[in-house]
C-alpha cells in the first residue's frame, strides 16, 4: 500500500503548516482513501548538528583504529564540566571519512534510531562516550557508501545544535492508505495530491501534463518495435514505448539524501543514482520506468510474446520458464540467432542489463501495457513488483514522455551526463471511448437530488470533459470525455460513483428496506446454526481452517493408496506448493488445527468445523480456460459451472486430552469414544434424523475397534465417530487416545422431514424409575441391545409410556459368565394420563426382559 510522507504530498497540493498524519488520513477517507497505518518519527530524541573541533586517532590492542573526538553540539547540549563550564561532548568514533572542522550528525544519550536502537552514554576503548556520531546506515536513509555523514558534501549547513530531524526529514510521521484497485492512480502522490485537493478544495499542481513539445511525434532515437503478433483477449500487450538515452552518467553514485530519505519513507531501499531515480519517478507520478545499460543493449529492442522454451533470470536471481502469455522486452545482439530476453514486461527486468559499476550510458524507458497481461505475468511468476502493481491497474498512458523527461533531468542533474536530443515514442495509444450519461442519473441511483450543475462540476473536478447537455425524450444527456489518468471510468454508473463519492457519502440518506413477508433464513441454513450452537453448548470451540492440503497430510491419516478421499482436485495456482490438493474430508484440516493448538501447549482440545469438502468425479472434464477482460460466452459459463466437482457440507470435531477436568469435585476424565459418538448423535438429533450406529472395524483414520459407522435407518452413510488410530495420534502429536467425528450434513438434511415435528404435550404426572442389568454375549453390540429395550419398553401392557433410556454400567468379570457380560440401562417411565402404578412399571421391564431374550438370548442379572 501507498506511503505518504507529508513533505513529498505537498509538492503536489498546498497543505496546511500543522497538517498531520492522522488529520490527513481523516481528510482522505472522505474520498474514499482509507489508512492503513501511520508510522512514526524514524528517529526520536534529540538528533543534532554538530562540529567537530578535535579529532584524536588511538590504536586499539585488536588492531583497530579509533578516533576520540571532540563534538560542539550547541550551548544548551553541550557536555557540563565539574567547575559548572560547558564544552563539547566526547565522542567515540569509529569511522574516519571526516576532519576537523567538519559538520556531522549526532546522535545524543535519549535518541532511538531505527532499530529500534536506543543511544546512551557508555565507556568504551577507555573514554565515555557521550553519544555517536551518525551514518546514512544507522539512520535508516540508507547503504552506507563513505562511513558517517558529512553534512556539506550534501550540500547542507546548520550550526551546531540545530536540529537533524528536521534537516534531514527523520522526524516525519508517514501515512500508509489502502487504495482500491480501481483507483490505481493513487499509487502515486500525484494521485493522492488530486484526492487531498477533491476532498478540501486545496490548489493542486498536476505534474503530470504534459507539454506541446512532449505531445508530438518523435522518432530518431535507439530503434524499438512492438511485435505483438498473438495479443491474448484482443488487446495487444503494448501500445505505448518512450526510450531516451542519457550519456556519461555516474550511474553508480549514491542517490541524493533527500531522496534517498523518501524512497525509504515509501518503503524502498535506496540502491544507486540510476535505480533510485526510476524508483522516485515511479512513486511520485505513478509511471514505472526501467534504467537499461546502454552499452549492453543491441538494437532493436522489441516488445513481444514469449517462444516456447525461453528462460529469463530476473533481477532477484531466479532463473524462470516463461509462458506463451509473458509480454517480453528483448533486442538482438550481433551475432546472435534469437533476440536475447531483457525483461519481463511491466513486471521485472533481468540480470543481462543490468546497470553496474562500471556504467555510464544508460537507456531509460517509460512504457504503457496492458493490465491483464502484466497481473496474468506477475501471478503466474509470483512477481509482486512495485511496476506490476501499478500496470495492472492501469497507468495513464499520457505519462511516458513527461516521466522519462523527469528521470533524464535528475540523473544529469545529480550524476552528470548528456541527454541525447532524440527520443523514441512508439504511440499507439487511443483516445478513450466517450460515455453518455443523463444528467438525472446521478440522482435516480443515488437518492440524492443532484442538480445538473452540481453534476457537471463534479465531473470537470475529476478531470473529465463534460459536453453540452443535449435534450432527449428521456431528459438531458451529456458526452463524458474520462481523462486519461482514470481508465476505471467506462461507464455512466462509473461516473455516478464519482458524482457520490466527491459530494459526500455522508450526504446519502440511511433507508432500511422493509423486509418482505416470508423470507428470512431457510430451513438449511436454521438448522446448520442449530448444529454449530448444540455443539458449541457441549463445550466445543468453532474454528474455520484452510480446505488446502497435501499428501503428506493425507499420509498421516493412514488413508488406502486406493482411498477415493486420496483422488483431490490440484489446483493450478495454490497459495503453497506444499498444499496444492482441495481437501475430500473435513478431519484433515480439523487435525492440523487440533494439532497447532496442542503444539502451542493446549493439551485439552476440544474443536469442531461446519465446512465444505471438494469431491472430483474419477474422468470428470476440466473446467475450460477463459480469456481475460472480456465477459465469457454462456457456454463458456455453462461449461464452468458443469466442470465444477461436488461440494458437500461436512460437520467435523475433534477431542484430545481431558473432556472433564480435576478439581475439589472429584477426578477428571479423558475423552474417549463414546463422547464422540454421543456428539455425533446429538448433531442427528439436533437435526431430527433417526440414526443406526453398527460397528466399523476399518476406516482411517478411526481405531478398528472403537469406530461407529453412523447411517440412517435406510442404511445412507452419514459418518463415523469414535477413536482415531494410535499411529494417526502419534503422527499428529496429539494426545493419547484422541478421538473424532466426522458426518455429512448435506445428507442429515436430505433425510429430515419436509415438515416441522409437532411438539408434544408435557405430562403432569409424575415419573417412574426402573433400572435393569441384562446378561448378553460379549460380541453383541450395546447398541443393539439398547434398541432392543426400547422395543421391549414400547411394547409392554403399559403403553408407550418409555420416555428415556440410557445405558450407565457395563460389567464384566467373575460374577457373570465367561463370554458374556452385564449391561444395566436405566429406564424412566412417564404417562401423558395417569400415575403409573408398581405393577405397570415392573410389566415394562418384563417386557424389556422378554424383548432382549427374544433377540439376543439374554438374562437378568442375579
Amino acid at each position: 500500500m501507498p506511503r505518504i510522507p507529508l513533505t513529498w504530498l505537498a509538492e503536489h497540493v498546498d497543505l496546511p503548516a500543522d497538517l498531520t498524519a492522522e488529520h490527513l488520513a481523516a481528510d482522505l477517507v472522505r474520498v474514499g482513501l482509507e489508512e492503513e497505518a501511520i508510522h512514526p518519527a524514524a528517529v526520536t530524541g534529540p538528533l543534532v548538528v554538530g562540529l567537530v573541533v578535535e579529532r584524536t586517532p588511538e590504536a586499539q590492542k585488536n588492531g583497530k583504529t579509533i578516533n576520540w573526538c571532540r563534538v560542539e553540539v550547541g550551548d544548551e547540549l553541550a557536555e557540563v564540566r565539574e567547575d559548572g563550564t560547558r564544552g563539547p561532548r566526547g565522542i567515540v568514533c569509529g569511522a574516519h571519512n571526516f576532519e576537523v572542522g567538519d559538520h556531522v550528525v549526532v546522535a545524543l544519550p535519549g535518541a532511538v534510531l531505527p532499530g529500534p536502537f536506543p543511544i546512551a552514554s557508555r565507556k568504551t576503548y577507555g573514554h565515555v562516550s557521550d553519544g555517536m556520531i551518525c551514518s546514512s546506515r544507522e539512520l535508516g536513509l540508507g547503504e552506507d557508501h563513505d562511513g558517517i555523514i558529512v553534512l556539506s558534501t550534501l550540500g547542507l549547513e546548520a550550526e551546531p545544535g540545530t536540529d537533524a530531524r528536521a534537516l534531514l526529514g527523520l522526524g516525519e510521521e508517514v501515512l500508509e492508505i489502502n487504495v482500491t484497485p480501481d483507483r490505481g492512480y493513487c499509487f502515486s502522490m500525484r494521485g493522492v495530491a488530486r484526492e487531498y485537493s477533491h476532498s478540501k478544495g486545496a490548489r493542486f499542481t498536476d505534474h503530470g501534463l504534459a507539454t506541446t513539445e512532449q505531445q508530438a511525434p518523435a522518432a530518431g532515437g535507439f530503434a524499438v518495435e512492438i511485435d505483438d503478433v498473438a495479443p491474448i483477449h484482443g488487446v495487444a500487450g503494448a501500445d505505448r514505448f518512450v526510450a531516451q538515452v542519457v550519456r556519461g552518467v555516474r550511474a553508480n553514485d549514491p542517490s541524493p539524501v533527500w531522496m534517498q530519505r523518501r524512497l525509504t519513507q515509501a518503503g524502498m531501499r535506496p540502491i544507486s543514482l540510476a535505480v533510485d531515480v526510476t524508483n522516485y519517478v515511479m512513486l511520485d507520478l505513478g509511471q514505472p520506468l526501467h534504467a537499461y545499460d546502454l552499452s549492453a543493449l543491441a538494437a532493436p529492442i522489441v516488445v513481444r510474446r514469449a517462444a516456447a522454451g525461453e528462460r529469463l533470470t530476473t533481477l532477484d536471481g531466479v532463473e524462470r520458464a516463461l509462458d506463451g502469455e509473458d509480454l517480453l522486452i528483448t533486442d538482438s545482439p550481433s551475432g546472435a540467432r534469437a533476440s536475447r530476453v531483457l525483461g519481463l514486461a511491466g513486471v521485472m527486468g533481468g540480470a543481462d542489463s543490468e546497470v553496474g559499476p562500471q556504467t555510464t550510458d544508460l537507456l531509460v524507458e517509460a512504457a504503457h501495457f496492458d493490465p491483464v497481461t502484466v497481473a496474468r505475468t506477475a501471478r503466474r511468476h509470483k512477481l509482486p513488483s512495485e511496476a506490476a502493481k501499478r500496470f495492472e491497474r492501469g497507468v495513464d498512458p499520457q505519462l511516458p514522455r513527461v516521466a522519462v523527461a523527469r528521470v533524464a533531468a535528475l540523473l544529469v542533474e545529480h550524476g552528470g551526463g548528456v541527454v541525447e536530443d532524440v527520443l523514441t515514442d512508439v504511440d499507439r495509444t487511443q483516445a478513450p471511448a466517450g460515455i453518455r450519461l443523463p444528467v438525472d442519473l446521478p440522482a435516480r441511483l443515488v437518492g440524492v437530488e443532484y442538480t445538473d450543475e452540481q453534476v457537471r462540476a463534479t465531473l470537470e473536478q475529476i478531470g473529465c470533459a463534460v459536453g453540452a447537455a443535449e435534450p432527449t425524450a428521456n431528459g438531458l444527456v451529456v458526452d463524458v470525455l474520462a481523462p486519461t489518468w482514470r481508465p476505471d471510468l467506462a461507464a455512466p454508473v462509473d461516473l455516478v460513483e464519482e458524482v457520490a463519492r466527491l459530494r459526500g457519502y455522508d450526504a446519502i440518506p440511511s433507508v432500511l428496506p422493509v423486509a418482505p413477508a416470508g423470507r428470512g433464513l431457510t430451513t438449511g441454513q436454521r438448522t446448520r446454526r442449530s448444529v454449530a450452537r448444540a455443539l458449541a453448548e457441549h463445550g466445543l470451540v468453532e474454528v474455520l481452517s484452510y480446505p488446502f492440503v497435501g499428501a503428506d497430510q493425507l499420509d498421516a491419516l493412514g488413508l488406502p493408496a486406493d482411498d477415493e478421499r486420496r483422488r483431490a482436485l490440484r489446483l493450478a495456482n495454490p497459495l503453497s506448493g506444499e498444499q496444492p490438493l482441495m481437501r475430500t474430508d473435513l478431519l484433515v484440516t480439523l487435525l492440523d488445527t487440533a494439532r497447532r493448538n496442542v503444539s502451542r501447549g493446549t493439551g485439552d482440545v476440544a474443536v469442531f468445523e461446519i465446512g465444505l469438502v471438494t469431491l472430483p468425479e474419477p474422468g470428470a472434464v476440466a473446467a475450460p480456460r477463459l480469456p481475460g477482460g472480456v465477459r465469457p460466452s454462456d457456454a463458456d459459463l455453462a461449461a464452468v459451472r458443469a466442470a465444477v466437482p461436488a461440494q458437500p457440507r461436512r460437520v467435523a470435531a475433534v477431542l484430545a486430552g481431558s473432556r472433564e477436568r480435576a478439581g475439589w469435585w472429584g477426578p477428571g476424565r479423558r475423552a474417549d469414544h463414546t463422547d464422540a459418538i454421543a456428539l455425533a448423535r446429538a448433531v442427528a438429533e439436533v437435526v431430527g434424523v433417526e440414526v443406526v450406529l453398527t460397528a466399523d472395524a476399518e476406516h482411517a483414520p478411526w481405531h478398528p475397534g472403537r469406530c461407529a459407522r453412523l447411517a440412517t435407518v435406510d442404511g445412507t452413510l452419514v459418518g463415523h465417530a469414535g477413536e482415531l488410530h494410535p499411529n494417526v495420534v502419534a503422527a499428529l502429536d496429539l494426545p493419547a487416545r484422541a478421538v473424532a467425528f466426522e458426518l455429512d450434513l448435506d445428507v442429515l438434511l436430505a433425510a429430515a422431514a419436509a415438515e416441522p415435528v409437532q411438539a408434544e404435550a408435557l405430562s403432569t404426572f409424575p415419573v417412574a424409575k426402573e433400572d435393569v442389568a441384562l446378561v448378553v454375549d460379549a460380541s453383541v453390540p450395546a447398541e443393539q441391545v439398547l434398541d432392543g429395550v426400547r422395543a421391549g419398553a414400547v411394547a409392554s401392557p403399559a403403553g408407550d409410556v418409555l420416555e428415556d433410556v440410557r445405558l450407565f454400567d457395563v460389567y464384566t468379570g467373575s460374577q457373570v459368565p465367561e463370554g458374556t457380560r452385564s449391561l444395566a440401562f436405566s429406564l424412566r417411565l412417564r404417562a401423558q394420563d395417569r400415575t403409573l402404578t408398581a405393577q405397570e412399571t415392573a410389566a415394562v421391564r418384563d417386557a424389556v426382559v422378554a424383548e432382549v431374550g427374544r433377540r439376543f438370548g439374554a438374562t437378568l442379572r442375579a
